[in-house]
C-alpha cells in the first residue's frame, strides 16, 4: 500500500470528508464490470487466443443465469478490446455473446512513443472497423460513433514518471475528439500513473503536460455545464479505492483495496460492501451510486473466478443484499450504460436509473 502513496492517500483521505452521510429513501447501486480483455496477452498463438473467446461465449451465460436486477436485467460484461490485437474471429466471437445480451465492447489501447497524429488515426481507425464490420460501439443523438475508453498500463496522457507506454500528454482532447464518451482507466494504484482524485466522477481537461488527468471538475447536477465542457475534455469514471482494514498485512496494516477482480483476489462479499462504501455519486444524486470494477479477463487464473462459482457468488451477494427494493435497487450496467445514468444524473433526473440506460448514447447495432 505504501507504493505511490504520495499520489493517493490526500484524495482518499479527501473522498472520506466528501462521502455523504444518511441518504434518505432507497438507494440505487449500478454495478459494472470492465475488462481489459486481451486474448493474445503474452503474444499467446490465435488457437489459444480462439480458446479465451469460446470459453466465454460458452461459459458467461451460465455464470448470469438466475440473476436478475431490478429491472430484470442479468450481470452483464464490459469487454475492452485492445486495438493492436485486433483478430477479427477473437472480436466476432465476443461480439455474438454481447449479441445475446450478455455485454458490450469498448476500446482499450497500449501504445508508446506514439505521436498526436498516430493515435489519432489509431483510434479513429479502430472506432470504424469495430462499427462497420461488426456492428458494435453505440451512437450519440447526431448519429455519431461514441466508445468508452481503457488504457493500457494505466498510461493516461502519459502518466507514468518514465513517460513510457504513451507519449500523447494531449490525449483526453483526442479521445473526446474521436468519439470517446468517457474514460474507465482508474484507479491504477498502486502503480504510479494513479490520479490525485480519488473515489471520483469527474471532467479533466488537457494542459499540455502530461498527467492531465490529475485532477479535474465533479460531475454534478447541482452546478451542470456539460455545455461549458470543450472539446479537451473527457469525463473519467473511476472505480473503488480504499485502505481494507478486515485484511491486514502482518496482521497491522491494511491492504490496498482497488477493485481488481483476479484468482488470487475474488470477489467475495467483503469486498463488494467496501466497492459501495466508497459512495462513488454524481454530486447532488447521492442515491445514486456506481460501482466500476475491472479485471483482466484472459488470464486463465482469472476466467476460473469469473466464469466459475466465485462470480457466481459476487451475483447471489449483490441480488441479496442490494436488490429488495426496500433500502437497496440493483442495477447491473455496462460501460456505456453506465455512462448513460451519469449524464442523466447530471441532468438532474430523479426517478428511476434503470430508465437512462440509452440516455445519450444508444445501444451498438449488434444488440
Amino acid at each position: 500500500m505504501f507504493r505511490s502513496i504520495d499520489k493517493w492517500l490526500m484524495g482518499y483521505l479527501k473522498s472520506l470528508v466528501r462521502r455523504p452521510g444518511n441518504v434518505h429513501g432507497p438507494k440505487h447501486l449500478m454495478f459494472c464490470v470492465t475488462d481489459h480483455f486481451e486474448p493474445f496477452r503474452d503474444n499467446v498463438p490465435k488457437q489459444t487466443a480462439m480458446k479465451s473467446v469460446d470459453r466465454w461465449y460458452a461459459e458467461f451465460p451460465s455464470v448470469a443465469e438466475g440473476f436478475r436486477d431490478a429491472d430484470s436485467k442479468n450481470p452483464c460484461h464490459s469487454f475492452f478490446y485492445p486495438q493492436e490485437e485486433y483478430d477479427t474471429d477473437c472480436v466476432e466471437g465476443i461480439a455474438h455473446l454481447c449479441a445475446s445480451g450478455f455485454g458490450e465492447i469498448e476500446i482499450h489501447l497500449h501504445h508508446r512513443n506514439d505521436t498526436r497524429e498516430q493515435l489519432r488515426s489509431k483510434l479513429s481507425g479502430f472506432r470504424d472497423i469495430l462499427r462497420e464490420k461488426h456492428g458494435l460501439l453505440g451512437s450519440d443523438k447526431e448519429g455519431n460513433i461514441r466508445y468508452g475508453f481503457i488504457h493500457g498500463n494505466w498510461a493516461l496522457c502519459n502518466s507514468r514518471p518514465d513517460g513510457d507506454w504513451c507519449g500523447v500528454n494531449e490525449e483526453l482532447g483526442i479521445l473526446r475528439q474521436t468519439g470517446c464518451y468517457a474514460d474507465f482507466t482508474f484507479p491504477s494504484a498502486p502503480s504510479p500513473t494513479q490520479p490525485r482524485m480519488v473515489n471520483a466522477i469527474y471532467y479533466a481537461s488537457d494542459t499540455g503536460y502530461s498527467r492531465a488527468c490529475d485532477t479535474g471538475r465533479r460531475v454534478s447536477s447541482v452546478q451542470h455545464s456539460v455545455s461549458g465542457v470543450s472539446n479537451k475534455s473527457l469525463m473519467l469514471i473511476t472505480g473503488p479505492l480504499a485502505l481494507n482494514w478486515h485484511r491486514r498485512k502482518w496482521g497491522l496494516l491494511p491492504r490496498l483495496e482497488n477493485g481488481a477482480i483476479t484468482f488470487l483476489n475474488p470477489p467475495i462479499p467483503e469486498r463488494i460492501d467496501l466497492w459501495t462504501k466508497q459512495h462513488i455519486h454524481v454530486e447532488g444524486r447521492p442515491d445514486w451510486i456506481f460501482v466500476k470494477v475491472y479485471t483482466h479477463g484472459c488470464q486463465q487464473g482469472n476466467m476460473d473466478v469469473l466464469l466459475g462459482k466465485p462470480m457466481r457468488e459476487a451475483y447471489e451477494h449483490l441480488q441479496t443484499e442490494y436488490n429488495d427494493g426496500k433500502k437497496w435497487n440493483l442495477h447491473f450496467v455496462t460501460a456505456r450504460e453506465m455512462y448513460n445514468v451519469i449524464r442523466a444524473a447530471e441532468d438532474g433526473k430523479t426517478d428511476n436509473p434503470g430508465n437512462y440506460r440509452d440516455y445519450e448514447i444508444s445501444k451498438p447495432p449488434v444488440c
